[in-house]
């Protein structure tokens, strides 16, 4: 499923995208098989996905470390599926 989130944070992007990207990574392919970061300001991030597995995507997202970043870096996010509308 594609996927659209689009976070709002109090750290820098760069910041957001290496820890967000080592999050998804150790997901693994089998959650997330691609993403791409796109920069909307300093302290905010449209990220796209392809998440194979939503479950396991919402068990990290929800789970302590990832509720403790979100807390310290007062991070929201808005969660989008998107459906492509024509080839």
């Amino acid at each position: 499923m594609n996927t659209l989130i689009i976070s709002t944070f109090s750290c820098t992007f760069e910041e957001f995208k290496t820890d967000v990207s080592g999050f998804i990574t150790a997901m693994g392919q089998e959650v997330v098989s691609e993403f791409e970061f796109v920069q909307a300001g300093e302290h905010k991030s449209h990220l796209l996905m392809n998440v194979s597995d939503n479950e396991a995507l919402q068990a990290e997202m929800t789970s302590d470390a990832a509720k403790e970043w979100d807390k310290k870096n007062n991070c929201k996010d808005n969660i989008y599926a998107i459906k492509l509308l024509n080839k």
